[in-house]
């Protein structure tokens, strides 16, 4: 399975998968054969960042 290209659909694509599937977002990545730096990277073009507590992609305060 593929993930959305759209950094907004991904964001909302990654918080789901979080919630409902994955303990962590290095577990996500790893599943998904892709770069959790990748990832990281485009979050923060949008402004979101990853909470380890909360195991999502949330608004960083600028």
């Amino acid at each position: 399975m593929n993930i959305p290209n759209d950094p907004i659909m991904l964001m909302s694509f990654l918080n789901t998968q979080l919630r409902d599937n994955y303990p962590s977002l290095s577990e996500l990545a790893q599943s998904y054969g892709i770069s959790e730096d990748e990832i990281l990277q485009k979050m923060e073009a949008i402004g979101y960042k990853y909470d380890v507590d909360k195991n999502q992609m949330i608004r960083s305060i600028v």
